[in-house]
């Protein structure tokens, strides 16, 4: 009789009876009834955000929405949910450039949610629910889009009370600046929102702010600067990351000097209010305190100063990359002043985009010290605040925003930065994508490693598969799967794809009038740019007085490496192929090697006995003749003692023996 297992099952018990205590449990025939809930739930539920529905989520969501009360019947609903996440495959280069022809074309059917006309007599819950209705026709018009269109759209905010907050910073905003992403500016900048300002009042005014400019090398400013100024987009070139690194600089420095100058002097007691002091930890508190007060008055006068003296031509600004002072007296310059009751005869600067574009580190930047939190995950800002740049200029910060927008494929997305990838399930198409854009040479040069492709004659075109990068990369990192021993590809695209996503492997689209078949990139991936990235790529002079480039690959150079990757996926079996077939004695070599194992029951025991299959030689006609079992167990001893080289045979330990049942025959 088995033991009796330790865990109690008398609270799951207790429990179930709790629950149906007074009434019948239910049987297989009952049906479970599923009702919509109409209360929002707590305010800290209320402004997450929500990119993404399956079905039943999105289908009770919308009803919600409406209003609208319903029961259904589990046994009479049958839901089919379609994978989305999932597509491996990539679009050729005609089907791509369909797709984008395709998105221009219906680009004016991408719209902001707009907020319904309320006035004074309006009540809040009339109001409310106008809000209510009015997003849910915005979802079902995008809904008609992608299904009557066949259009793949981004994941976008499906919550509405973010939304809101976006209405408000729309409405308090003289200039509202989009922050997109330099590497894909189209991408993040929502057209509609441009006209949704202009719609709301004609004397506020648009700009378009391109963070982390810093990935983008002169020609490619140039190239954008060129488009913007003929689609008559008013846009500045900014880096957040450059001027925060610069700021912290000078923060350590005034840091060190100002600790130094402590170390002189001798006495610091007449700088210092001594009245109400109790303590010498008072007395240093307080003198802190003083100094702190004074280093940011003098910082924040200094900062004004250096926006008053600021003076740039337009054609200084065409490609320059600004720093924050020169950011903030150009929005001074460009921001309309409009007098109402929220403004206070001051400047209001709304600031809107995407998730991760880096508004938050814009804010730091033009602030100078780090009032608002900056985080890696998305939607880190949940509700609109208020900031105080100068007497003059107010900033006004909108939560991260998904807005909807089109897209060619599930992997585009996820290069893009739109889908996290720690959720990602899919991984090929991605890093696929990955290989396309980044030469190989080059991927070899920033990380060290040797990729093994497939050469020309066997189909190979010189641009690497996913599974040869991930395979190449894991092996050398270290990165195996527990059990198997085999290079981990899943965990490898998660490290590549987010040095993508944070700039270390740097692609930038062009723009939409870029010459097909020009190479946008050039200037990231020559060899003297990619040099002074990485310590992997050696240059050396030769005798001509030029210079020559190696990629050294010292992390696949070792032996362990290189073993993994030639006993792993597809390399695998192609040296398995090749191995067999490339010998005539294959087949007789797989069947020298071959057993059959018998497994006879006894009482209590188990016998098994080991045959060794028929074999067979090569007679001197040229025909295969059999050979006996005791033979060929024989000449299988002496091959494999002959490989492992060893001359001796180890004694046999002998075995317990054991009183009762379970014994062997022969002992008796």
């Amino acid at each position: 009789m088995p033991p009796r297992s330790k865990i109690s099952s008398s609270l799951g018990k207790a429990i179930i009876r709790k629950r149906f205590e007074g009434k019948r449990r239910p049987t297989e025939r009952d049906t479970e009834l599923h009702t919509t809930d109409m209360d929002d739930g707590p305010s800290w539920t209320k402004l997450q955000s929500i990119t993404q529905q399956g079905d039943l989520e999105e289908f009770l969501h919308t009803a919600e929405l409406a209003g609208t009360e319903f029961t259904a019947e589990r046994m009479n609903v049958k839901i089919i949910s379609a994978n989305q996440t999932s597509n491996p495959y990539l679009l050729t280069a005609d089907e791509e450039a369909q797709a984008l022809q395709k998105h221009r074309d219906h680009s004016d059917m991408l719209r902001v949610p707009r907020r319904p006309e309320w006035d004074e007599t309006t009540t809040a819950g009339e109001l409310h629910r106008a809000e209510r209705d009015a997003f849910m026709s915005w979802r079902r018009d995008l809904a008609m889009l992608q299904e009557e269109k066949g259009l793949l759209l981004t994941p976008f905010e499906r919550n509405l009370e973010v939304w809101r907050q976006l209405w408000r910073v729309l409405e308090r905003s003289h200039l509202v600046v989009q922050i997109v992403d330099a590497r894909n500016p189209m991408l993040f900048r929502s057209r509609d929102l441009t006209e949704y300002v202009a719609e709301i009042d004609e004397r506020k005014r648009s700009l378009l702010l391109i963070n982390k400019a810093d990935m983008l090398s002169d020609s490619q400013r140039e190239a954008w600067a060129e488009y913007f100024e003929a689609q008559g987009i008013a846009y500045l070139f900014f880096s957040a990351k450059e001027s925060n690194a610069k700021l912290e600089e000078e923060r350590e420095r005034d840091a060190a000097e100002r600790l130094a100058q402590e170390l002189k002097q001798e006495s610091i007691a007449e700088d210092v209010d001594l009245d109400g002091l109790t303590s010498l930890d008072d007395f240093k508190a307080r003198k802190q305190k003083q100094d702190k007060e004074a280093a940011d008055a003098a910082a924040a006068a200094a900062f004004e100063a250096s926006v008053r003296a600021v003076a740039l031509t337009q054609a200084e600004l065409r490609t320059r990359v600004l720093t924050p002072a020169e950011l903030v007296s150009i929005l001074m310059r460009e921001c309309p002043k409009i007098a109402d009751e929220h403004s206070h005869n001051k400047l209001m600067i709304g600031l809107v985009g995407y998730p991760n574009v880096g508004k938050s580190s814009t804010i730091n930047a033009l602030v100078g010290s780090k009032k608002v939190n900056v985080g890696a995950m998305p939607g880190k800002t949940k509700h609109f605040q208020t900031i105080h740049l100068t007497e003059d200029v107010v900033l006004c910060d909108c939560p991260g925003l998904v807005f909807p927008t089109f897209a060619t494929t599930q992997a585009d997305m996820v290069c893009n930065g739109v889908l996290p990838i720690d959720q990602l399930r899919e991984f090929t198409g991605p890093s696929a994508l990955v290989t396309r854009r980044i030469p190989k040479w080059a991927l070899e040069a920033i990380y060290g490693i040797e990729i093994r492709t497939r050469p020309a004659e066997e189909g190979g075109d010189g641009i690497p598969t996913a599974e040869e990068l991930l395979t190449s990369y894991a092996a050398a990192r270290g990165m195996f799967k527990g059990g198997e021993g085999n290079p981990d590809e899943a965990r490898a695209a998660r490290v590549l794809l987010k040095d993508y996503v944070s700039g270390k492997l740097i692609y930038c689209h062009p723009p939409p009038t870029w010459p097909t078949g020009k190479d946008f990139n050039q200037d990231h991936y020559s060899p003297h740019a990619v040099s002074r990235r990485t310590r992997h790529l050696v240059e050396s002079a030769t005798a001509d007085g030029s210079s020559e480039f190696t990629v050294r690959h010292a992390a696949s150079d070792r032996v362990n490496v290189q073993k993994a990757i030639a006993t792993s996926g597809s390399v695998r079996v192609d040296a398995l192929d090749a191995r067999f077939f490339s010998t005539g004695a294959a087949l007789q070599s797989a069947q020298r090697k071959a057993g059959t194992h018998q497994v006879k029951q006894g009482r209590g025991y188990a016998q098994i006995q080991v045959g060794v299959a028929a074999r067979s030689q090569i007679g001197a006609d040229g025909q295969a003749r059999g050979i006996g079992a005791v033979e060929a167990a024989r000449m299988a001893a002496q091959e494999q003692m002959a490989a492992s080289g060893k001359k001796h045979h180890k004694k046999k330990r002998p075995g317990k023996q054991r009183s009762g049942q379970g014994v062997h025959d022969d002992m008796f």
